[in-house]
């Protein structure tokens, strides 16, 4: 394994061969060139996300997070010395709390063929990146998880009562948790689900239905109504989001990640402050694991030329400029030494302003910043 860092700072970068061969580079503050896993680590990630589908390109998405296309980003997280997290939709394409559609190879399939099938795609995926040398350091079995995986056989059936909703979910989970355990048994085992607020009542049935897990997995996208609410009916506040993950450590007695997270493209400096704030509350968290960026590498106008055929738009959390630099809102992610160390040494009596990566500002701006004032560096944060 790689660091072993106790508190994760990482980003899902699934797309970044997709952008590659759209022609797409990523530069550093200063512009230079550079490649997309040596910046994560300058940043000041320590560890990388790939989500893995089944066959997307009989599904018609083409080869980008198959086994191949997640085999050759591993070889280059790990070549940075980042930690690595595998997350199997079990899917040919997105797998979320509505969408949980079983890969088109397996769509006849009995249950108990299905769960052969999960299995052996995950320990072949797992085994791919041992022979390697490459030994993941979290596996999720399944994503945003919420209502089950694999429909229908495997969908949650609120029909049933208490755990027998459960049951074919659970069934398939659980093969796929002892999939990853006979390839890599120091693996943690991430059940991910979409919410924080979801985990208690979620977890409690799972766990009683039999369910298997190491860590618990959160998705957390605060919006710029609710991200500094106090009020309990608001699902997307940091206050809340820390709040739900020691609940869950408390109730669960497991350690809590938060795999997803991101902000609104369009506004880095408020992204900024939104993203240190979560970084500072899920920190102070023991047992928090860390904190993922979920494809912090686009530019709110990038998208795959799939999304063309469904009538959709770019993403619009990214991290990065159009010219392929990242912006302040991956500043939280930056060890808490990052930038100081790179300021010029000429400043010793004007206010001159940086960001955590130690780019100069032309002006000071809303959010997380270095100030050099006589020879003196210190972070401030302005709200205004």
């Amino acid at each position: 394994m790689a660091q072993g860092t106790a508190f994760a700072r990482g980003a899902d970068v699934s797309w970044c061969t997709e952008m590659e061969a759209d022609g797409r580079v990523f530069r550093n503050a200063e512009g230079t060139e550079t490649e997309l896993f040596a910046l994560m680590k300058q940043i000041g990630m320590t560890a990388i996300r790939l989500r893995v589908w089944v066959n997307p390109v009989r599904f018609g998405y083409g080869a980008w997070s198959d086994k191949a296309d997640v085999l050759a980003k591993a070889k280059r997280a790990h070549a940075q010395g980042l930690d690595l997290m595998i997350d199997f939709h079990y899917s040919d394409f997105f797998a979320d709390p509505g969408t949980q559609n079983t890969p088109l190879d397996w769509a006849d399939y009995p249950m108990d063929q299905l769960k052969t099938a999960m299995a052996a795609h995950t320990r072949d995926m797992l085994q791919t990146l041992k022979n390697e040398g490459i030994e993941p350091r979290w596996v999720q079995v399944g994503n945003e998880t919420n209502s089950g995986m694999l429909n229908p056989l495997g969908k949650i059936d609120w029909s049933l009562s208490g755990t027998a909703r459960y049951t074919n979910y659970v069934a398939l989970s659980n093969a796929g948790y002892d999939a990853v355990k006979e390839v890599l048994p120091d693996a943690q085992v991430i059940i991910h689900l979409g919410g924080t607020e979801n985990a208690k009542w979620f977890f409690t049935d799972f766990k009683a239905a039999g369910g298997k897990f190491d860590m618990i997995g959160l998705s957390h996208y605060p919006t710029t109504a609710e991200w500094n609410s106090s009020s309990s009916s608001a699902t997307h506040s940091n206050i809340n989001a820390a709040k739900y993950v020691r609940e869950a450590i408390e109730t669960f007695h497991v350690p809590v990640m938060i795999c997803e997270t991101g902000f609104e493209s369009w506004r880095p400096d408020f992204a900024s402050e939104v993203m240190y704030d979560l970084m500072n509350r899920m920190k102070q968290i023991p047992q928090c694991a860390g904190v993922f960026y979920w494809e912090p590498e686009v530019d709110g106008q990038w998208k795959p030329a799939y999304y063309q055929q469904l009538g959709w738009g770019a993403y619009g959390m990214g991290a990065f400029t159009t010219d392929g630099r990242p912006t302040a809102a991956l500043d939280a992610f930056s060890d808490d030494a990052s930038g100081i160390a790179t300021l010029h040494a000429d400043d010793k009596t004007s206010t001159v302003w940086y960001n955590l990566q130690g780019y100069r500002l032309s002006a000071p701006t809303k959010g997380l910043m270095i100030m050099r004032q006589r020879g003196n560096s210190q972070k401030i944060i302005r709200r205004k």
